[in-house]
Order: C-alpha cells, then structure tokens, then sequence
C-alpha cells in the first residue's frame, strides 16, 4: 500500500486513468537493474527513482570523470574521483529516499551476469560497448527477464524492447537482439564516445525514453516496444520507428538454437 506521502508523491500519476493507484503500486513493487550509471543510465536512474520504482539496482565499475559531467547527470562536480555506483546512491537517495537502491561496483560478465539478473524483474541496458550489448541481451533471454536497450551515436539514437523468451499472439517468439543485429560491427569501425564525441542533450532524451518504456512495462499501458526500433535524428529532429520480426535462423530462440549459456562470452 502506498503511505499518505507516497500518495501525495505520485499525485500526478495516480490522476492518470492509465496508471492510478494499481499502477503505481506496480511500481513500487518492481525491481529494476540498470546498466551502467553513464550518459543513458543517469537519467534513466533519475525518472525511474522518480516514478516510484520500488528498488532500483546498477551496475558500473567506473568512476566519475569531468568529462562524463557533460551528459550523466546524475554525477555532480564534487563526486569527480567518487565511484560512479556510490555518486549515483546519493543523488537518487536524495530524490526519493522510499526507492531501495542497490550498487553494484563490478564490470557485467559472464560469471555474474545470470546471478546478478535473477534479482530483478527487468533490465535497461545503458552499456556503451557491443561486447556487453550482446552479453545483456543473451543473459536475459536465458534468464526470462525483459530488456530496453539503447544505443547512442554522435547525433543518432536508437531503443528497443527485448521479450524474446516469450511469444507474441500468433504463438511465434518475439524477436531477439540478435534479429536485430546479427553479429557486432568489425572492431574499430565504430569509433568510442571518447574519440567521436556525443551530443550530452541527447543522451538525456533517449535515457528519459528508456525510463518511460520501463515504466510503461511495468504499469502495462500503451504499445509496446517489442519487435519495434525507435530512431532518433537529432540533426532534423526526426523520430522514426522500424518494424523488425524473429530471425529463424538466430542462435537463441531460432528454429536450431546453438546459445544455450553464456560461455561464449568472457
């Protein structure tokens, strides 16, 4: 049940008849992790936090840099050197002290990646690299959990929502990553953030976006993201949406599945 200052917390989304008081006690009995407290996780963290979810998990191994000041506003000037995990546990305790926020300070790997999932209801993947990228999305489908992924450019973005352990109304699995984008680019081909650049306003749009598609999971409004891609051209301003379907010949829920753990990962 929700507290007399929880109620007044979430006024502005109880009033909404597609959210109201069961949906937002769906919130708050929601579990979810993020990955990485970076450009797409800071501000996912912040509205998630926000909107009431009940416990809140990350994962990152950084620490806070003046450079990512730009664009992971979840850091402040004074957290430079911090843990990113520990900068990020006092903004959001600041926020909304009825949120349980758990920090995890490790790099996701195929060692702990099933163990540190099977906590959660679902995962945001806010990672900056194809290794973990495919690493998340393998781990979920293999642990059942749902996934929003985001992806950022110099001035492009991408999200989607991963259900591919389930099946859609025609009986057929959903799409998985992997449909998506078959194998990782070439190393080196897409340069690093660092090398680049990132436009620090956008981040916060699609990390904002990723926190609106994970709310909208949870309470169960709206069109789903599954099986859709969302781009984004922040050049014109342009936002376009693609329908993509299974792969049968994908490695984990296609017609002869070959991933059937994470050893293929490190």
């Amino acid at each position: 049940m929700l507290s007399a200052e929880e109620l007044e917390r979430y006024a502005r989304h109880i009033v909404l008849r597609e959210v109201g008081g069961p949906g937002q006690n769906a919130l708050k009995q929601a579990a979810v992790l993020v990955i990485g407290a970076g450009g797409l996780g800071a501000p996912a963290l912040m509205y998630l936090a926000a909107a009431g979810v009940g416990r809140l998990g990350v994962i990152d191994d950084d620490i806070v840099s003046l450079s990512n000041l730009q664009r992971q506003i979840i850091h402040a000037t004074p957290d430079v050197g911090k843990r990113k995990v520990d900068s990020a546990a006092a903004q959001i305790h600041a926020l909304n002290p009825h949120v349980r926020f758990e920090a995890h300070a490790a790099r996701l790997d195929a060692k702990n990646a099933m163990t540190l999932l099977a906590d959660y209801d679902l995962v945001l993947d806010g990672s900056d690299n194809f290794e973990t990228r495919y690493l998340v999305s393998d781990a979920c489908f293999l642990a059942r959990k749902p996934l929003i992924t985001a992806a950022l450019g110099q001035f492009d973005a991408s999200l989607t929502t991963i259900r591919a352990h389930e099946k859609n109304a025609d009986g057929e699995f959903n799409p998985t990553y992997r449909c998506l984008f078959p194998e990782p680019p070439p190393p080196g081909t897409v340069p690093a953030c660092a090398e680049a650049g990132v436009m620090g306003a956008l981040a916060g749009i699609l990390g904002s976006m990723m926190a609106l598609e994970a709310i909208r999971e949870i309470v169960g409004f709206g069109e789903s993201l599954v099986g859709r891609l969302l781009m984004v051209d922040a050049r014109a301003m342009r936002f376009e949406t693609l329908r993509y379907t299974r792969d049968p010949q994908n490695p984990l829920n296609g017609d002869a599945p070959s991933i059937t753990d994470l050893s293929g990962h490190r």
